[in-house]
């Protein structure tokens, strides 16, 4: 058999959210190359989620990655919940979530689903070319030898390297990053054999214009998608302890970190509340796998608990200061800025905040909550949560607690921010938000 034509190959996007959808929009459009040819592939975003198609299909992408009112819609991207649409694919790439569950461990299910789907599709697939299945899905190295390609072999029937190709190239998607979109990414690319790692470098080559770097096998670059997230958890879970100790010093942690930075080697991470779909679940997957080898990774593990507690001791912090204020907890009303795991994008997915939240639920104060980027309606359906898009200018505070840097939150001047805390009242500032003027407690 034959390979696909690279520049006008059927590619199947399988996930269309943060990862799969920005892709696959990107592969549709029209490219040009250096000997000035166009290439225009078909691409087909396929998804199990129906009410994520008609959205999509409605031209609104609930992620705010792509602009689909300003952008027009390539007329080569079809969408579907439908598998028969697919079979005739030649490429698929795989961007399904990999979560973890309850006991912060590997839930692969999704991406299993993923498999079983593709080896279903290539049993009744009937084409000249050798089919070519690349993974971006973040996973521990190992998992696309070890448990993809062993359910897609079963499933269709069809060997690897014989009668299909397999490759991984991890997904570098920055959510709510406006300067680091997909084609500013250097690309990592990876195959199960020297053909299939030449043939999906020249693919992404056409649009990254970052470049496309080839490792040297599938595991080692499923390890480099691990450590990338591992190493920005260690250093935020540095930071937090620090934070921790300055405060038990009463030290300001912001002015620290100002006075550090001056150095031209210093790393200019801050504290913070780590959630995500990356940064808070990446490193218990190269746990997981750790464990399985029989190492402990103390380190890693020590990060991760750093910032997982993190709420637990802001929480205790806010107690302190209420009790010093003489404000009573019960009734008290606060105004919490911000609920999305980073600034300026709409991403719930494992909130430390809504973890926060759900603590301050429990003092019985009367909680007040705003986010101009949040799906309201997701934030209801999935936690119970009402949020504002803006800040009730109309009542008074007696704690205003900022969790997110949102850049709506910046541009606050100081009389407004004044006007929002009652006479008592004080600012809990979590992101150095507040104009020092005003007193802000930070302890982050």
């Amino acid at each position: 058999m034959k390979l696909p034509d690279v520049n006008k190959s059927t590619v199947s996007v399988i996930g269309l959210g943060y990862v799969g959808f920005p892709l696959a929009f990107e592969l549709s459009k029209s490219q040009k190359i250096p000997n000035k040819s166009i290439i225009n592939r078909k691409v087909i975003g396929f998804d199990i989620n129906k009410e994520r198609i008609k959205q999509l299909k409605e031209g609104y992408d609930n992620t705010n990655e792509i602009d689909l009112i300003k952008e027009e819609t390539p007329l080569l991207l079809e969408l579907t919940t439908d598998e028969e649409q697919i079979i005739n694919s030649d490429v698929f790439i795989v961007t399904v979530p990999t979560p973890i569950d309850k006991n912060k461990k590997p839930d692969l299910n999704p991406l299993k689903n993923a498999c079983e789907t593709i080896g279903r599709v290539l049993k009744k697939r009937k084409s000249s070319t050798i089919p070519i299945i690349i993974y971006e899905s973040t996973v521990f190295p190992g998992a696309t030898e070890e448990i993809c390609i062993p359910i897609i072999e079963k499933t269709s029937s069809l060997t690897l390297n014989k009668e299909f190709l397999c490759g991984y190239s991890p997904e570098r998607i920055n959510p709510g990053d406006s300067t680091h979109k997909l084609r500013d990414i250097k690309k990592v690319v990876s195959g199960s054999n020297h053909e299939s790692a030449n043939w999906i470098y020249e693919f992404y080559k056409i649009i990254i214009d970052a470049g496309v770097f080839k490792a040297k096998s599938i595991k080692v670059a499923e390890a480099a998608k691990i450590i990338e997230n591992t190493q920005r958890d260690l250093n935020i879970a540095l930071m937090n302890e620090l934070a921790i100790i300055f405060d038990l010093m009463k030290i300001d942690n912001i002015d620290v970190l100002e006075a550090a930075s001056t150095k031209w080697n210093f790393l200019n991470f801050k504290p913070g509340l780590v959630g995500g779909h990356c940064i808070g679940v990446d490193p218990y997957y190269l746990t997981y796998k750790a464990e399985k080898i029989g190492y402990y990774p103390h380190l890693v593990l020590a990060g991760r608990m750093i910032n997982d507690n993190m709420p637990d001791w802001i929480i205790e912090k806010l107690i302190y200061n209420m009790a010093e204020k003489n404000i009573n907890i019960i009734g008290s009303k606060i105004l919490i800025l911000g609920i999305t795991f980073k600034e300026n994008c709409p991403d719930l997915r494992n909130s430390l905040v809504i973890n926060l939240i759900e603590k301050i639920k429990k003092l019985d104060m009367k909680i007040t909550i705003v986010d101009p980027y949040v799906d309201t309606k997701l934030a209801f359906e999935k936690h119970k949560l009402l949020v504002l898009r803006d800040i009730p200018k109309q009542d008074r505070f007696d704690v205003l607690l900022t969790a997110v840097g949102h850049n709506n939150f910046k541009n606050i001047n100081k009389k407004n921010w004044k006007n929002l805390i009652k006479e008592n009242g004080f600012f809990f500032d979590l992101k150095g938000l507040i104009p020092r003027e005003l007193n802000p407690i930070r302890i982050m």
